[in-house]
This record gives structure tokens, C-alpha cells and sequence, in this order.
């Protein structure tokens, strides 16, 4: 008899349905699983063995073939093992076989019978729904998989308790989902003294999820605004955090029982690699834009990173979407990310400070950041030259307006933006493009009249003058204004055009 239980392979962020066959046969004993297994698959013959024979369950002395189909498929993980007990544990006439073909399951067996958590239990939940099948998985996943509201959970300690379940001896009540344990609070805006146009630029940039480059001497407080971003961004919607999850899941950063509505906010080091930041290794896993996803990525010290690093951001930044291609994987990851770059005006880092004179000005600076492709600085939308602190600054009192005030405006601001996107593809002004950004950015006469003057005179790009539209009609929500005004595109074009030469 052939008996069947399901599971899912991971490619990307998709789960694909894989059927565990398991045939006891007459022949020399034998325990074999084929079906292009790693070697983590490859394994569970053992654990399943130590498990079954900690229940008191004896194999038969017969030869037991698991194959897993599609066999061409490649299979790897420990999430394989709790199918394979279940397939098994139904040919020998243990488990009632129709209960076990209706449910796709996932979880590492231990020698003593636990059920150990493992990644993508999020992921399995949705490819379980769209088949109809129940999905049964260690207990520590069933907060993270109850989010698929369309499918039934079962989370199991032990597989001693699994076997009781579908005996009907003692059932399991369905999962209910959770949410993670709140983390650290934010930090506060209010904690930074003066810098009132980086902060004022962080708010643009939370409001629309426009880019921004910051830049100023060591010490002026570059990731010190940086690390108060989360403070004011809005917490994910139900679908950002579904999203945001599924890529958290199958990269094993889910392990607080449920998944968190906090926006991601990632800071790569600047030795990191193509594969770190875009992407790719071993399984072709998500890189550091992929975890980012509806969050913020932090890139300080961005000359230093590799050239080749940098300019692996360029399409991720325009489409949203990165392509991971290996030999044997091919796979697409979501990365609508809020870029926040840092950066020192040269090598030394004072080339700005009129207090410490660079020796080797102005072409200390512009050698350092010409790092920075041109393409690349295109594609951001804000910049911010970030002047140096002085003591007697540090002495000023409170400023007036913290993390929390900021937050409402953001928030309200990306509330219009929803109004306005409801029915696109859009979700916030910077995803605006084509005809729909002519139809909501248009600005009035005398603003039309200031950006056509500045893309002539400066030679803006068409992307630089789109993303100028975008960042006004920010500004306009930022203020509750309908229609984009002169005074808007100003500001917009003074971000623009901050470090250039021009300025």
C-alpha cells in the first residue's frame, strides 16, 4: 500500500506543493528516500526511526521507499521529517490515511519525538490554503501560520500528540495567530539637537518613502537621525505584514511566536557582499533589500561599500523587485525599501568643516563621494548636507517636537495617499508613475513654470524630474494641500539639488 502526506519545497518566497509517498514493501529491511533529498533530507530516516522507537513504534521488517514527488524538484530542510513519519506512520495503518492526504505538514523531529520549529511555516500556511488542506506544524509556528486566516492550524508539541490528534484520542485546538513581543521603543526625534533641515527630510522621506542621502562630517549625527526613522514611520497594514513576514519566514527571523506590525530596519555593514545585500548563496536566500521590504535599509558609510554593491541597487530601486539568478535557481523577491544613505564629504571627513581645513580640497570630495555612480544618485530623491554640531548647541534645551508629532503628520499624510491609491497599484507617492503621477502631481502654473526653468537650467533628468513631482506632492499632503503649489516644487528642487555644484 502507498500511503500520502504533503509539504512544501521553498523557492523564494513560494511554497510548492511536494507529495510524500511511502511504500512498505516486501524485501531485504530497508529504509531508503529518494527524490533529490539534501542531506538534511536525507537524515530523516534516522530521526524518524529514533522517534518512532521512543513511542514504542516498531518498524516492520520490510523495505520502506519514501519518495518525494516531484522528484525533480530539489528538496531541502529538516521540515521534511514530521511528513515523512506522518506517510509512513499511515502505510503501516497507524494513522487513518485520508486524514493524513488532507493535511500538509512541517516540522524537525527530535530523537525523543518534539517538534523542533523551522523556517517558512508563514509560506506553507498559504500554499496549504490554496490547496484546501489543513496544515499541521510545531507548536512554536502556529502564532506565525494562523495569519492565514483561510486555513486550519494545527500546532503539535510532540508527534506523540500528532498521532493522538488524528486517532480522535486528543484533539488540538486550532492555532490562534499572535504577534511577536513588542521590541525596544524607538528612539526619539527629540533627542537631536538642531539639524532642523535632516529632520524636516526624514519626515519627507517617511511620508512618501522617498530616498535620502545624507551627508556631513563624522560626529554631525547622520545615524544618530537614521536610527529615530522607525520612531515615525506608521506600523504595517495586514497585508505589508503578511508580506514583510513571508520573507522573514523562509529566511528564519520569525522566532518570536507571531509575526511583528514594526516596519523592518536593516543596517548591512559596508563589507558586505553581492549575495548579503541583493541576494543569492546557498538556496539563493533574500538578501538585505529583500528583508527591508516595506521598511527601511540603512546604508551607512555608503562610498565605501564596493562599487559593484552599489550598483546592484539600481534596478531594485526603480522596480521594487530583485531577480536572484543562479544556476539552479531563478527567483524573484519583493524590495519596496526606504533607501537611507550616509556619508563623509571626503576621506578625511571634514571637507565641510570650516574649523578643520581638508588639505587635499575640493578634489578630496570629489573623488570620494564619485564613488557614488551618477545613476545611482539619480535615483535618490533627497539630499541633505548635514552641518557639524557645535558645543553650545548640546546645551539648548529640548526641541518642541519629538518622534510622536512627527508621527501624526506622516501618518496622516500616507492616510491621503491610501485614499488616493485605493484603486492602483500604488500605496505611496514614490511608487507613482507614468500617467497616474501626471493625474496627482501636476502642479499649478507658476509651479510647472519654477521646475521647467530648473530642468533646463540644471539639467534635470526625466526620472529627476519625476521624482521632483513626487516629493512635492509629499510635501503638499505633508500640509493638507490639494494641488501641488510653486512653493512645494521649490522645496522639492532644494533637496534635488543640495550637493550638487550648483548649489
Amino acid at each position: 500500500m502507498v500511503a500520502r502526506a504533503y509539504t512544501v519545497a521553498f523557492e523564494g518566497v513560494e511554497a510548492r506543493l511536494v507529495e510524500v509517498q511511502c511504500a512498505v514493501t516486501a524485501g531485504m529491511p530497508g529504509f531508503t528516500i529518494v527524490g533529490l533529498p539534501d542531506k538534511a533530507v536525507s537524515e530523516a530516516r534516522e530521526r524518524v526511526r529514533a522517534a518512532l522507537s521512543a513511542l514504542s513504534i516498531a518498524l516492520p521488517s520490510k523495505k520502506v521507499t519514501v519518495n518525494l514527488s516531484p522528484a525533480d524538484l530539489p528538496k531541502e530542510g529538516s521540515h521534511f521529517d514530521l511528513p515523512i513519519a506522518l506517510a509512513l506512520l499511515a502505510a503501516i495503518e497507524v494513522l487513518p490515511e485520508e486524514e493524513i492526504a488532507g493535511t500538509v505538514a512541517l516540522g524537525e523531529l527530535s530523537l525523543s519525538g518534539d517538534l523542533v520549529p523551522v523556517i517558512g511555516a508563514l509560506p506553507a500556511a498559504m500554499a496549504a490554503a490554496e490547496e484546501g488542506r489543513r496544515l499541521l506544524c510545531p507548536a512554536a509556528c502556529g502564532a506565525e501560520a494562523a495569519w492565514v486566516e483561510a486555513v486550519e492550524v494545527i500546532a503539535a508539541p510532540s508527534l506523540a500528540r500528532t498521532i493522538r490528534h488524528f486517532t480522535g484520542q486528543q484533539l488540538i485546538e486550532p492555532a490562534q495567530a499572535g504577534l511577536a513581543a513588542p521590541g525596544t521603543p524607538p528612539r526619539d526625534l527629540r533627542d537631536v539637537k538642531g539639524q532642523e533641515r535632516a529632520k524636516r527630510a526624514l519626515e519627507i522621506a517617511a511620508a512618501g518613502r522617498h530616498h535620502l542621502l545624507l551627508v556631513g562630517t563624522p560626529g554631525s549625527g547622520k545615524s544618530m537621525l537614521a536610527a529615530r526613522l522607525p520612531g515615525i514611520l506608521p506600523p504595517l497594514s495586514p497585508i505589508e505584514a503578511l508580506e514583510t513576514s513571508m520573507i522573514h519566514s523562509v529566511s528564519g527571523l520569525l522566532t518570536d511566536g507571531g509575526i511583528s506590525r514594526a516596519r523592518p530596519f536593516r543596517e548591512p555593514h559596508h563589507t558586505a557582499s553581492i549575495a548579503a545585500i541583493a541576494g543569492g548563496g546557498r538556496g539563493a536566500k533574500p538578501g538585505e533589500i529583500s528583508l527591508a521590504h516595506n521598511g527601511v535599509l540603512f546604508m551607512d558609510e555608503l562610498p565605501e561599500f564596493p562599487r559593484t554593491v552599489l550598483e546592484t541597487l539600481r534596478q531594485p530601486i526603480e522596480t521594487g523587485e530583485v531577480v536572484v539568478a543562479r544556476a539552479n535557481a531563478h527567483l524573484r523577491y519583493p524590495c519596496r525599501f526606504l533607501l537611507i544613505a550616509a556619508a563623509n564629504p571626503c576621506r578625511c571627513g571634514y571637507l565641510s568643516d570650516p574649523n578643520r581645513a581638508c588639505a587635499r580640497a575640493p578634489g578630496c570630495g570629489e573623488e570620494y563621494l564619485g564613488r557614488i555612480s551618477g545613476p545611482l544618485m539619480d535615483r535618490i530623491d533627497l539630499r541633505v548636507e548635514v552641518p557639524p554640531v557645535a558645543f553650545t548647541d548640546l546645551d539648548l534645551p529640548e526641541p518642541p517636537e519629538g518622534s510622536k508629532e512627527v508621527a501624526i503628520r506622516v501618518a496622516m499624510a500616507r492616510e491621503i495617499q491610501t485614499a488616493r491609491f485605493v484603486d492602483t497599484d500604488a500605496r505611496v507617492n514614490a511608487d507613482a508613475e507614468g500617467q497616474l503621477l501626471e493625474e496627482v502631481a501636476a502642479p499649478d502654473t507658476e509651479g510647472r513654470e519654477l521646475l521647467l526653468r530648473v530642468a533646463e537650467r540644471f539639467g534635470l533628468s526625466a526620472r529627476g524630474y519625476h521624482r521632483v513631482l513626487r516629493v512635492a506632492r509629499t510635501i503638499a499632503d505633508l500640509e493638507g494641500s490639494e494641488r501641488v503649489r510653486r512653493g512645494h516644487v521649490a522645496e522639492a528642487v532644494g533637496y534635488r539639488l543640495a550637493l550638487g555644484r550648483e548649489a
